[in-house]
């Protein structure tokens, strides 16, 4: 019988350590279901020890191939619906020229067509020697843009002159582009590639490493290319010249990019 209770109370301490032990394990195994502990390493993954980023930028200028010139009429006149007709007869004699000049009807554009009231300012004076002012309705005034694509820009200037001939009075700018800037926004991206790299290749070596693969390459949207503009003036003016001397010049095309790169020993 004393051998029977000794096994009898071994049993339960067995029992009762395997109860404390489990119990013990309970709160390990909910934290680790909570997400505390979320650091974790795998051998077979690919982590740069030392990364580098380099922001470059490039410009690419190129002499433009089209030319866009807005021009316009303005008419004025004591009815509305003459000066309606004189803008009209004005813009469809600067349709002809153009025509005449070789532009094609896809490459004209009207615009800001408008009809407004042209006021005076009269002064009275009634008789007790006040004196007062009033608005008094002179005429109308009719306008009208024209927006021209011109491609054949070695006779730029002689097409504003037949435009100012056949009646346009009012030059509201000049502007160049490229038709397709495609080719000069890929190579701006190229050399600020080169950029990147040649930099990342300048510190890595000050830095006694060597430059190991690209981690990652993004853009920044560089910069839209501003075209060359003239300023607005009376047409008017220009028809002291036999032609308008007309200059290009250049556009700049910029890109803009972001590397990172892994630095090796």
């Amino acid at each position: 019988m004393r051998i029977a209770r000794n096994l009898l109370i071994s049993s339960s301490a067995l029992i009762l350590a395997g109860t404390m032990a489990a119990c013990a394990q309970m709160p390990a195994a909910q934290n680790a279901s909570a997400g505390t502990m979320t650091s974790s390493y795998h051998p077979n993954s690919i982590q740069p020890e030392t990364t580098l980023d380099i922001s470059a930028q490039a410009t690419v200028k190129k002499a433009p191939d089209i030319a866009y010139i807005n021009a316009g009429v303005q008419a004025e006149a004591e009815t509305a619906q003459q000066a309606m007709a004189d803008q009209a007869k004005a813009m469809n004699s600067m349709f002809e020229a153009l025509a005449a000049a070789g532009i094609p009807d896809k490459d004209m554009q009207t615009s800001n067509l408008s009809l407004n009231p042209v006021y005076d300012y009269v002064e009275e004076t009634d008789k007790n020697g006040r004196r007062s002012g009033k608005q008094v309705l002179r005429g109308y005034t009719a306008s009208n843009q024209l927006t021209v694509k011109v491609s054949d820009l070695d006779n730029l200037g002689e097409t504003l002159d037949s435009l100012v001939t056949a009646g346009g009075n009012t030059f509201n700018g000049l502007s160049f582009a490229l038709e397709d800037p495609s080719d000069a926004q890929d190579e701006a991206r190229r050399e600020a590639i080169k950029d990147a790299v040649s930099r990342a290749q300048l510190y890595a070596e000050a830095a006694g490493m060597r430059v190991g693969r690209i981690v990652s390459i993004s853009e920044s949207g560089g910069h839209a290319p501003q075209p060359v503009q003239m300023g607005r003036m009376v047409m008017n003016e220009a028809m002291e010249a036999k032609a308008t001397p007309i200059s290009g010049g250049e556009i700049g095309y910029s890109a803009q990019v972001s590397v990172t790169f892994e630095l090796v020993k």
